[in-house]
């Protein structure tokens, strides 16, 4: 112990000069005397930062002035002094809070009489610890740089409590607003300019008029994303952010796979009775997709297009981008490519084609990445799909990923523009798919009109936790897509069945001849996709169905005339074209009383839950057929049916449905 103090003593730095202890202490006088001149606001009012903000101000001048040693003296001195500070630090949040309190039972008084006290003291332990360190000390560098990581920690979004936010729920993170106290003068709210992509729900069809249903497939989950973050912020959703296959198909279900890629797809069917309504059944249709090997996926050739206009300077965007970029980066191969294009004011090249096994170059490309300036959008999408042309890989997966908050306000900004100039490029073989983010100002509308018109998906990443199931354990879903323009037509049995309604799929629907026309676009279905459709069908006779027989209606055929496929209750078409291929191929399969089940609780786990999830979308949206299904009932339908649940997204969304009953101020 001897040996170290010697050691150490010849190490120490000069004796502190008087000059250093004279400015150490102007400055922290000086924060001080800026403390008490703000006497007249109100007790924990407009002053945004943290409660400790006026340690920052003080403690900054000194820093800068590089008044702190490097050597072991210094560290001695400096550890303590961060502990006292930091003990400080969470003693004035407390007494914040417990502060806070008693304005709200008593008059606001002038932050001054609290503050002055409190100023002085914290200004006279600053000015100590300056005072036993010289400003010439040849360690100041490193005494900056760990101002600078004091900086970025203590720039940490703040709970209510003072502590740092953490995830909750599966690591969901929400941003919390600032405290507030009696007296505050808050800034007015911002506008909201949201815009969401949807139409009135399907109405209920009589077979008789019209028999046949045709759809596009849709395994896009943004809007269940969008759905859980406004309930998990206070408020019930927007009822036209409400697509409800979206939130079907947010949810994985073990569907049968089909036995190899010849044929990608392997439909199953089942009908049970309806729980909201017992006139009718419902009818399920299940498709699963073939699931790529992950040693046999394609090559891949990413183009990250990332705004970073103004209005991404916010948390839950930027910040959340980046982080949900490196996820994905670590989940590629190491021959896969990765180039990087942003966009605000104008396009630009952050890198180039780079192979993800040089992945620091990547990740220091990301790191790199700061919001400003407006949105060029449009110019952005043509310099990606440059990048992509100029990187292609032949026989492996070409596509752009565009992350923004969907706020395309320079260039050419209308829909029908955008939509024009994506189905253009996406003849090239280069795919575009979307990520929104953010809230305020998401163009819902726009990034469905752009995803569905690039051969992409869209997912709206409103956590981290969301990004990891997104682009890490869907990543396969995502980006190697195993069909495309994949189309669903059901034709229902007249003699079995009166009125169907097809529930959500809304944005998808389809002409009747647009099934077997293979020059019209529909969704794309990726590696181990699923797809669910559910029906609500009433059978002929039953006391709800809503239409009258049609008084001119032809009359029916005699009995020896019937079709030999009159016990069928549905017919099942789904066409499809090969991801190399312009040509489309079609697999059928009949729907019959085999397929039905005497009860709901008969059914498998995976459809008594995405029968919970449609009513839950349907309620959220409005939907008066379910105004009598409470929200209790929903939550106990979709917790009987969890199953194993490894990610627990079903296990949340039985709490988002509670959530919504409590918001919504529903008895049940």
């Amino acid at each position: 112990m001897t040996d170290d103090f010697e050691k150490l003593a010849g190490k120490l730095p000069p004796t502190p000069s008087s000059e250093a202890r004279a400015r150490a202490l102007a400055a922290a006088m000086e924060a001080y005397d800026e403390a008490a001149e703000n006497s007249g606001a109100a007790q924990g009012t407009a002053m945004r930062g943290r409660p400790s903000s006026i340690l920052n101000r003080i403690w900054s001048p000194i820093m800068n002035r590089k008044l702190l040693a490097g050597s072991a003296l210094a560290t001695l001195i400096v550890v303590p002094a961060a502990a006292f500070l930091t003990l400080e630090f969470v003693r004035n949040d407390r007494l914040h809070e417990q502060q806070t309190e008693i304005a709200a039972k008593t008059e606001p008084k002038p932050v001054a009489e609290d503050a002055a006290p409190l100023a002085r003291s914290q200004a006279q332990a600053v000015a100590k610890i300056a005072e036993e360190v010289d400003s010439e000390a040849p360690a100041a560098a490193e005494a900056d740089a760990m101002a600078s990581r004091m900086a970025a920690d203590t720039a940490a979004p703040m709970s209510t409590l003072g502590g740092t936010v953490g995830f909750a729920a599966r690591g969901r993170m929400e941003i919390l607003p600032a405290p507030t106290a009696p007296g505050d003068i808050l800034p007015p709210p911002a506008e909201n300019r949201e815009r969401f992509g949807n139409a009135d729900a399907n109405p209920v069809k009589s077979v008789a008029s019209e028999p046949v249903s045709t759809f596009s497939a849709d395994v896009d989950t943004a809007s269940y994303s969008f759905v859980r973050r406004s309930l998990m912020a206070g408020e019930m959703p927007n009822p036209d952010a409400v697509r409800v296959e979206e939130m079907i198909n947010y949810f994985p279900y073990a569907w049968p796979r089909p036995a190899s890629a010849a044929e990608p797809f392997k439909a199953m069917v089942t009908v049970t009775p309806t729980p909201w309504n017992a006139g009718t059944r419902l009818m399920h249709v299940a498709i699963k997709g073939y699931e790529v090997v992950p040693a046999e996926a394609p090559k891949a050739n990413l183009v990250f297009l990332i705004d970073v206009s103004g209005s991404m300077d916010q948390p839950d965007k930027l910040p959340l981008l980046k982080n949900a970029f490196r996820l994905l980066v670590d989940k590629l191969k190491s021959e896969d490519t990765v180039s990087i294009i942003t966009y605000a004011g104008n396009a630009g090249t952050v890198l180039e084609p780079t192979v993800v096994k040089d992945k620091a170059k990547i990740l220091a490309a990301i790191d790199t990445l700061t919001p400003g300036g407006s949105t060029a959008g449009a110019a952005g999408i043509d310099a990606a799909y440059q990048l992509a042309e100029k990187a292609r890989v032949k026989g492996g997966v070409n596509r752009i990923l565009l992350a923004t908050d969907g706020d395309f306000n320079v260039g050419p900004s209308s829909d029908d523009e955008l939509k024009r100039l994506v189905e253009e490029k996406r003849k090239s073989g280069i795919f575009l798919s979307v990520l929104g983010f953010g809230r305020g100002n998401y163009n819902d509308a726009l990034m469905q009109a752009v995803a569905q018109n690039g051969n992409g998906v869209a997912a709206y990443i409103d956590t981290l936790a969301e990004a990891q199931k997104t682009l890490v354990e869907e990543a396969s879903s995502s980006l190697f897509p195993i069909a495309k323009d994949v189309k669903l037509q059901v034709e229902f049995n007249p003699a079995a069945i009166a009125e169907y309604r097809l529930i959500g799929y809304e944005t998808r629907e389809l002409k009747r001849e647009d099934f077997n026309n293979d020059r019209v676009d529909a969704g794309d279905i990726g590696s181990g996709h699923s797809v669910t459709a559910i029906y609500e069908v009433t059978p002929k006779g039953s006391p709800a169905v809503l239409n009258d027989d049609l008084r001119y209606a032809a009359a029916e055929k005699p009995e020896a005339d019937a079709p030999a496929h009159s016990g069928e209750l549905a017919y099942l078409k789904i066409r499809y074209k090969k991801p190399d291929s312009g040509k489309s191929e079609l697999i059928t399969t009949p729907v019959t009383e085999a397929n039905a089940l005497a009860s709901l609780g008969e059914a498998s786990a995976d459809v008594r839950f995405s029968t919970a999830v449609a009513a839950f979308g349907q309620k959220l949206a409005g939907n008066t057929a379910l105004a009598d299904y409470s929200y209790a009932a929903i939550a106990d339908l979709a917790a009987g049916a969890k199953g194993a649940d490894p990610f627990g997204y079903r296990a949340e969304f039985v709490n988002l449905v509670r959530l919504a009953k409590g918001i919504s101020g529903a008895k049940e």
